[in-house]
């Protein structure tokens, strides 16, 4: 395999090719179900495709008996080692998603960006709203349109401000790292922040798009919609959580003292995220930096008594540093648009254009989690007012 593809076995990802539960090894894929069920049927049984809605389900000890169960073959057996290389080498299908989303919550876990936000939208106002240090603030996103890496990103239209109906004009990105449940919990029970290991299984990238112009108009009084709602991109390779224990870092110090119930706060993460427009580097969030943990995210998303359902995908919400260089959105590195990026090949841009293509990727160590990555489609124009029947829409501007 590659030296430092950042996929060998300290890594072993899982994904969907082909219908085919796989890990990626190199720049090949290992099918596990053919590779583990001589070994052991019944963990053969569990990687069985189209997905890793089985695996998911099955729980920690499944989890660490098919990684365990590969290292060993990877290791010992050079005959798999062949097979890898060998499918390699072969012309794959490109991953689809790997898992079926059953429901998505994005937070708001990262103090520079939640800071920053409140600076460009409310420079009269505290940056922070007055909850933001005693809970993870979090909304509810659209199952539905999280989609895997590669979908088209065809610009959202929506209501602009009073009268107007049209595409976004102000189309971002926001670099995020997910988590993604296996273990299901019951309802009217609460995950504590100490269980957080039982229940989840990876992690993934995450884009969630946003269309601010949209976002800024709906969210008075109430929280992200249509805005964000139109599409979530995810990276087609799970990483499991057992390859990034290397990663788990102590997190930024929190202050006040957070609630029982998001206690302890568990491991930040130690990433580095890249985020690339039409190629060129624009910025590297540090997801270090993020102040509150997956495990606090998850204790407080059930601290209610709602559940977990398999296949839960909870995100850190924008992923921002402290450097002009770390910030996770367009609007943040053009200050709500005012100061547009200047790109090396002499383009300038304040928010995404169509045909722009943004890919997001990030390493932690020898570990990389692949891309994320999308590109701007203007879309079809909106139909045509049939005559007689109320009046024509009006024309974005």
């Amino acid at each position: 395999m590659p030296e430092g593809s950042g996929f060998g076995i300290d890594n072993l990802p899982y994904g969907v090719v082909g219908g085919r539960v796989v890990v990626r090894l190199g720049d090949g894929v290992l099918d596990l179900a053919a590779v583990l069920t001589p070994v052991d049927p019944d963990l053969g049984r569990r990687v069985a495709g189209p997905s890793l809605d089985r695996l998911l389900a099955a729980g920690p000890d499944t989890w660490a008996a098919v990684r365990d169960a590969l290292c060993t073959i990877l290791t010992e057996d050079t005959a798999a080692h062949r097979r890898a290389v060998e499918m390699a080498r072969a012309d794959l299908e490109p991953p689809t998603m790997p898992f079926t989303v059953a429901d998505y919550v994005d937070f708001y876990s990262s103090e520079q960006h939640a800071t920053n936000v409140g600076r460009i939208f409310r420079p009269d106002a505290p940056a922070l709203p007055p909850a933001w240090k005693h809970l993870p603030i979090g909304y509810h996103g659209r199952s539905g349109t999280v989609a895997v890496s590669g979908t088209p990103v065809v610009r959202p239209r929506g209501v602009l401000g009073p009268g107007r109906y049209g595409p976004s004009e102000r189309l971002d990105i926001e670099a995020e790292v997910g988590f993604v449940v296996g273990v299901p919990s019951h309802r009217g029970t609460p995950v504590a922040a100490a269980d957080w290991r039982a229940h989840v299984f990876g992690v993934v990238l995450v884009n969630d798009w946003s269309a601010r112009d949209i976002q800024a108009f709906e969210t008075r009084p109430l929280g992200p919609f249509l805005g964000k709602s139109f599409l979530t991109s995810v990276s087609p390779w799970v990483v499991p959580l057992a390859a990034l224990e290397p990663a788990f870092v102590d997190p930024p110090a929190q202050d006040p003292r957070p609630l029982e119930h998001l206690l302890p706060a568990g491991p930040g993460l130690d990433l580095t995220l890249e985020v690339r427009l039409n190629g060129h580097v624009i910025s590297r969030p540090p997801a270090a930096a993020l102040y509150w943990t997956a495990a606090q995210q998850l204790a407080h998303l059930t601290a209610n008594g709602a559940s977990l359902r398999t296949g839960d995908l909870f995100a850190s919400g924008t992923v921002s540093g402290d450097g002009a260089d770390q910030l996770g959105s367009l609007l943040e590195l053009t200050r709500g648009g005012r100061d547009p990026l200047r790109l090396p090949d002499g383009t300038t841009r304040a928010y995404l254009e169509d045909g722009d293509t943004v890919t997001i990727s990030a390493r932690a160590g020898s570990v990389a989690l692949g891309e994320v990555t999308g590109t701007v489609d203007g879309g079809s124009p909106p139909p045509a007012p049939v005559p007689g029947r109320g009046d024509p829409p009006r024309r974005a501007v």
